[in-house]
Order: structure tokens, then sequence, then C-alpha cells
């Protein structure tokens, strides 16, 4: 086997990964990804279907995998799902760019063998999630893991609330993102008392509870909303 025939093995084996952990995915899309032209990603493609994978196409929007096809026998919950990706926000903070490569494709496939639920909120977690990195931040949060699971389905929250005078209240919230900034982990969601977006920090939040409730998810991306109210 030739240099050629190597990189294009192991460029179908990406391209594979990918269709795993995208719901859809265009010819160039991936040939950005790969750095080679659309016309070999349509030949990488037709050689996937003619090794038997079920790839479909949908006109004007691009590929995808049949649902369900070789779904692995590892799974992992979601909590641990939206772990990964939070790991995945600090990785991606590190210095050495081999590490983040290396790390970036490992998450990769690790969604890729999430049933395709699971792969929607993974992915919706990942873009709704900011981290910037601060070794001596003190204040911390107990529950990031209950906000990232609303946030992934959808489902209303009930807070107690301490602001900056230590004035307590009690809101009823929409969760859609979480940042963290130098000194804070932040909640960005929409508050139904004051009928606006609103931050709340994660150390003033001093009581949740995940109501069964389920809100009307927000239709914009995270640097949609800080284009639009910033």
């Amino acid at each position: 086997m030739n240099e050629n025939d190597t990189k294009r093995l192991s460029r179908l084996t990406a391209i594979l990964t990918q269709l795993q952990t995208k719901r859809l995915l265009t010819a160039t899309t991936l040939a950005e990804k790969f750095n080679v032209n659309v016309r070999t990603i349509y030949r990488d493609i037709r050689a996937l279907e003619q090794a038997g994978v079920p790839i479909l196409t949908e006109e004007g929007k691009g590929y995808t995998l049949m649902e369900g096809y070789k779904i692995p026998p590892v799974m992992f919950s979601e909590s641990q799902a939206n772990a990964l990706i939070l790991a995945e926000q600090l990785v991606l903070k590190n210095k050495d760019t081999s590490f983040v490569k290396d790390y970036t494709e490992a998450i990769d496939k690790i969604k890729a063998v999430l049933r395709q639920p699971e792969k929607d909120k993974a992915n919706l977690l990942a873009d709704r999630t900011r981290f910037e990195q601060n070794i001596n931040r003190e204040r911390n949060s107990n529950n990031i893991s209950q906000l990232q699971f609303a946030l992934t389905n959808f489902l209303l929250i009930k807070v107690k609330y301490s602001n900056e005078q230590h004035k307590a209240s009690d809101r009823v919230l929409e969760p859609f993102a979480l940042i963290s900034t130098n000194e804070n982990w932040l909640l960005i969601a929409w508050c139904r008392l004051r009928k606006a977006f609103r931050y709340f920090r994660l150390d003033r939040i001093t009581r949740l509870e995940i109501l069964s409730e389920n809100f009307t998810p927000h239709k914009m991306t995270l640097q949609e909303y800080f284009d639009k109210y910033y």
C-alpha cells in the first residue's frame, strides 16, 4: 500500500467517524476539514457506499448515516457524555496543539458511539458552552451536571438565587448556555420573572430544582445570542 492509499484509507475512516458524529454533513464541509477538493469527497462517499455503508443523501443538504447503523456495544449515559463535552472545552484551552488535535479526534470517536438523540444533545451542549481557564478560581458549583441535563432536554428549572446584595428570590428559568469567565461559572437563561435573558452566577444558586415542564427551545446559537444582545 503506497502513501496515497494509506492517506485515503485514513480519510475514509475519518469521514465515517464524522458521519457517525454529526447528523448531517456537506461535501464542502468534509472537503475543508480534510483539505481536499469536493470531487475527492464525492469519490470517497461512493467508495464507502460500495463498501456497504448506508449513507443517505438529503438533496441540497448533505450526507447522513442511516439511523441505527453499527451502534457499538459501548454506551455512555447522558451525564457522562455531558461531562466529556465539558472536558473538551477545558482541553481546547491547552497550548499544545498536538494534544488538542488528539483529544478532539478522540471526542469525535466518543460522540460516534452515542445514539442519535444523545448525539444531538452533545452537539447542542458543545455549542452552548464556553470556558475560560483560571486555575486560581475559588468559587465553584455543585449544579453543573444538573444544568447540563436541563439545558439539553429543554426543561424548566426553579432556583433560589441570591443577588449581589444577598437578597434571595425564586426564579423559573429556561437554561440556554453555560459559560465560564476568569472568575465564575455563569448560566445564561431566559428568566420568566424578568421576561428577558439574564446571567446567573452558579455560586449564588442556593437551591435548584429541575421541573417536569419543557420550554420551547430558543432557535439560535450561542454566538448568535452574543451578536444579538451584545
